[in-house]
């Protein structure tokens, strides 16, 4: 008996600093109960009919008549599931993650009742990763939701799913996803020994745990895959990977990637591979495009001019008569100009931001060339740069490539030519070094594999795609016909 009014004065005294948490007191013949929970994070219709309706009754029956507390042993005197507890930190963080507890000093432990109904908006459609083919649908904040969302499309009891909590305040429920007998048993024992160390206050994004978990946090390049596609995660999870999802994020993470995984959309497995093998061959092309072509015309420009045409030469040189800056400075400065009309165009209210982005960039490029600050030929440059920059899928890895387009301008603009080549070459270098939670960063490319090649530049037919991509070293290999 001491024990339980112990249990419930340290409960009381660990919640009683927040208003918003309700004890409400019932009187059942003898015996005090005592239900605590926060009214604004609770299924109210379920916990009034669930415990309170049976609670009342029960205090309004003959106060000797204790065939309650039988039918409470017996779990059949309230309607809903619950566990019990008699530790004093489960029960206080119990109230605070939504449950209803019900204590009572006629039975030894407290009850926790799962009632947890946050606010949550409804399934949304995919706004950041949109296909004109193929499902639609989006994760939300929910993760509950973002799990009935995942298992909605992969119905298997090899599904697997690891939960844990992180964060010191914030307490952030965090799943661990993947197809056991598909993904690596050394990647997922990984995963959870990098989770399992982390201690900080609050997660409040995926992002916290992505800089915490990846093997190079200091480089530009992502080693992971963002997505809020249902149908992303699924394919990832059947080609051996694993997933992490965070309550309170619309995003899940997945891992390991490769740069070719990166550089893919969706929209590349729902339309015909024909078209699909010639998008993804133009998207790289304008991969290379978004980070070479300014530090390209300034080299040229500036240090080869006998490259160009004759007539194109005479055009860009007049376009440059009366410049007063050297071209690497002009290139600099217009290419500051458009990452603050990027930023502008995010930042500012949605209904202007895109009016901004396309009248600021229209009337400040021409104002500028007509004020003899640029030429006309390196706004075309910078905005074909631009353009290019967007055609990339994952954001992480375009910030990558936005980021090595000054040092790469810098050196064309000092070296030409030679310069581009070196930073070019330094950049392969480094790419090919670099790891995803193992997997190298550049496969299979280098190194070169040749039956993962058959999704990487193209796309051939699905029925040709016989076996899960080697990468990522699932060991069964076999996706087609028997496993």
């Amino acid at each position: 008996m001491k024990r339980k009014i112990s249990l419930l004065e340290k409960t009381r005294l660990e919640l009683e600093k927040s208003a918003d948490v309700v004890f409400q007191p019932f009187k059942i013949g003898p015996f005090s109960c005592q239900l605590v929970y926060i009214q604004s994070i609770v299924n109210t219709k379920a916990l009034v009919e669930g415990i309170i309706s049976p609670l009342i009754r029960a205090s309004a029956a003959d106060p000797y008549d204790n065939s309650w507390l039988e039918q409470i042993e017996r779990r059949s005197f309230f309607a809903l599931d619950y566990k019990r507890s008699s530790d004093q930190v489960e029960v206080v963080d119990a109230v605070l993650s939504g449950y209803a507890v019900l204590f009572c000093d006629a039975l030894p432990t407290s009850m926790l009742f799962p009632l947890t109904q946050y606010e949550k908006r409804s399934v949304p459609e995919s706004s950041n990763e949109v296909v004109v083919v193929g499902p639609q649908r989006a994760f939300t904040e929910d993760i509950e939701v973002n799990m009935s969302l995942l298992r909605n499309i992969i119905k298997h009891p090899d599904l697997t799913v690891k939960t844990c909590e992180i964060g010191r305040y914030t307490k952030s429920k965090i799943n661990i996803v993947y197809i056991e007998g598909l993904c690596r048993q050394e990647l997922v024992d990984e995963i959870d020994k990098r989770l399992g160390a982390i201690e900080l206050d609050g997660v409040l994004g995926m992002n916290y745990l992505a800089e915490f978990i990846e093997e190079m946090p200091y480089s530009p390049f992502p080693q992971y895959q963002y997505t809020e596609r249902p149908d992303s995660v699924a394919s990832t999870l059947i080609e051996g990977r694993l997933t992490i999802i965070q309550d309170g994020t619309p995003y899940a993470l997945i891992l390991p990637v490769t740069f070719f995984s990166l550089v893919q959309s969706a929209e590349d497995y729902y339309q015909r591979f024909h078209a699909a093998s010639f998008i993804r061959l133009v998207r790289l092309l304008f991969i290379l495009i978004s980070f070479l072509l300014p530090s390209l015309y300034v080299a040229i420009t500036t240090f080869h001019p006998e490259i160009v045409p004759t007539s194109l030469l005479i055009t860009v040189a007049a376009a440059r008569e009366n410049i007063p800056f050297p071209a690497l400075i002009e290139a600099l400065i217009m290419e500051l100009t458009f990452e603050g009309l990027r930023e502008a165009g995010i930042r500012i209210p949605k209904p202007l931001g895109q009016t901004v982005s396309i009248i600021g960039g229209i009337v400040i490029g021409q104002a500028a060339v007509a004020a003899g600050i640029v030429s006309a030929p390196l706004v075309i440059v910078v905005s074909i740069t631009g353009i290019a920059s967007f055609i990339v899928p994952h954001y992480e890895l375009s910030l990558a490539f936005r980021l090595l387009r000054f040092p790469i301008l810098v050196l064309g603009g000092t070296l030409g030519i030679l310069g581009v080549i070196v930073s070019l070459y330094l950049v392969y270098l480094y790419l090919v070094n670099l790891r995803s939670f193992g997997v190298p960063y550049m496969q299979p490319f280098a190194p070169f594999i040749w039956k993962d090649i058959k999704d990487t530049f193209i796309r051939v037919p699905v029925f040709l795609m016989k076996e899960r991509p080697s990468s990522y070293g699932s060991p069964n290999r076999r996706r087609q016909g028997d496993s």
